[in-house]
């Protein structure tokens, strides 16, 4: 598996790396490539416990922490604090984010057959993305559906106590 990551001091510097890893097939030792180039000495790691991992590089040994709890990932290792983004190429978000896939107009679409209970934001009202649009009923449970992107609500293309089906289009958010 290949993952760019982007690792932040407290001094604010930034340096992003691609890391690449993989298992020897001989053993069960990793094998790591950071930005093309083999790591060497050989690489370990187990983890002891959750958000724990205990790192084994040639003879010296390494136990990074991770916190994500103020909404950013941040690791411990020994007494210096970094925080770190891991995105993997091959996510589909990822690749979307990467090619500009958050232009243009989007859709939100029913993920399941319900009724639309509640719309939050009517045509024209601007939004943030992962702000609630229309509100939907099914199985006696409601969701909210959320907008995708920053923008405006161009269309709201059905109306509360509207029945729809699992991928019928609700809004467009522009």
């Amino acid at each position: 598996m290949t993952y760019d990551i982007t690792v932040t001091a407290k001094d604010g510097q930034t340096q992003t790396f691609s890391v690449e890893l993989s298992r020897a097939k001989d053993s069960d030792k990793l094998i790591c490539r950071v930005n093309g180039e083999e790591f060497n000495p050989g690489l370990d790691s187990q983890n002891p416990e959750r958000d724990v991992l205990s790192v084994l590089v040639g003879s010296r040994s390494y136990e990074i922490h991770r916190d994500g709890s103020n909404g950013e990932m941040q690791i411990q290792v020994g007494g210096t604090r970094y925080t770190v983004e891991v995105r993997d190429p091959r996510s589909l978000k990822a690749r979307r984010a990467k090619a500009g896939a958050t232009d243009g107009p989007k859709k939100i679409s029913a993920p399941m057959p319900g009724k639309v209970v509640r719309i939050i934001s009517p045509a024209g009202t601007e939004v943030e993305a992962g702000q609630g649009v229309i509100v939907i009923e099914a199985m006696k449970m409601q969701n909210e559906l959320k907008s995708p992107k920053k923008g405006i609500v161009k269309k709201i293309m059905v109306a509360e106590g509207a029945t729809v089906n699992a991928g019928d289009a609700l809004a467009i958010i522009e």
